[in-house]
């Protein structure tokens, strides 16, 4: 892939919002509450992982 300054992750979500928005509205609906993204990230401190905390991708 061509170095285009967008990360592959910045790809496919741009794709996949023009494919939900091609959707008819039933269907967009039904993509849309199902677009969020729930992930949990902890730092380690001396080789252990600390607490996570939760986070929303939106």
């Amino acid at each position: 892939m061509a170095r285009t300054g967008m990360t592959y992750i910045t790809y496919s979500n741009t794709c996949a919002n023009l494919v939900r928005n091609c959707l008819q509205e039933h269907y967009k609906t039904e993509a849309l509450s199902r677009e969020k993204v729930h992930f949990a990230n902890s730092k380690l401190t001396d080789a252990r992982p600390e607490k996570p905390s939760r986070r929303n991708a939106e």
